[in-house]
């Protein structure tokens, strides 16, 4: 996989570089600010971009700036970016255009090698990866928002393992329950939320986003 790296901080920065060369990716450019990552991705284009959201000279939104415009020009290129906290708007922004190639991690999950490893992969293949505290809070938020009140705790604790990005397989090991349990109540989510007339990978997207619009 090549990985092009945008973190202002120079000790993360490098530490990122070391990790993935040690894994056997190439990190073809690694840079420390929003407009040099936009050059880097025109120059060599990368299998996935990593990106924090706060960026110089504002250090505001210039990296998720940067990752959207990425994602609008060349959507075969995966992005993820990295937060230090939960920001609802900033993750509604970049997930509600398509939840496809995309993820968005705490800073605090790259220091969990093998989860940030896996979300990298999941992003390369397609997936999508959202950090399950960011997933949490905002299914917390959204309690009050009709119909995500209808669902029952299984059927919530199954949407918050697809919102992270996890296959229907993937879903039933983590949750302990069979790949058929799986599907019922990825059934039964998609009726509660009205999806049920769309098809394909598309309603297991729109499940994830729904509540990003409340």
């Amino acid at each position: 996989m090549r990985v092009i790296l945008a973190e202002d901080s120079t000790l993360l920065r490098e530490g990122l570089v070391r990790l993935l060369a040690e894994e056997g990716h190439e990190v073809p450019a690694a840079v420390g600010d929003a407009e040099a990552l936009l050059a880097a991705v025109e120059a060599d284009a990368p299998d996935v971009v990593v990106t924090d959201i706060r960026m110089p000279p504002d250090h505001t939104d210039e990296g998720l700036r940067a990752a959207v415009r990425i994602r609008e020009a060349r959507p075969e290129i995966g992005v993820v970016v990295l937060s230090q906290y939960v920001e609802r708007t900033y993750a509604a922004q970049l997930l509600t255009s398509s939840a496809e190639r995309v993820g968005y991690l705490l800073k605090d999950r790259v220091a969990q090698v093998e989860e940030f490893l896996d979300a990298l992969e999941r992003v390369h293949a397609g997936g999508a990866a959202i950090d399950p505290e960011v997933v949490r809070q905002l299914l917390i938020r959204t309690t009050h928002a009709d119909p995500l009140t209808r669902l029952t705790p299984r059927e919530r604790t199954v949407l918050e393992a697809l919102a992270e990005g996890h296959t229907n397989a993937a879903i039933g090991e983590k949750l302990h329950i069979s790949l058929s349990a799986v599907e019922k109540n990825l059934n039964a989510i998609f009726d509660k939320l009205g999806l049920s007339r769309t098809t394909g990978y598309s309603r297991r997207v729109l499940a994830v986003l729904r509540y990003l619009e409340s």
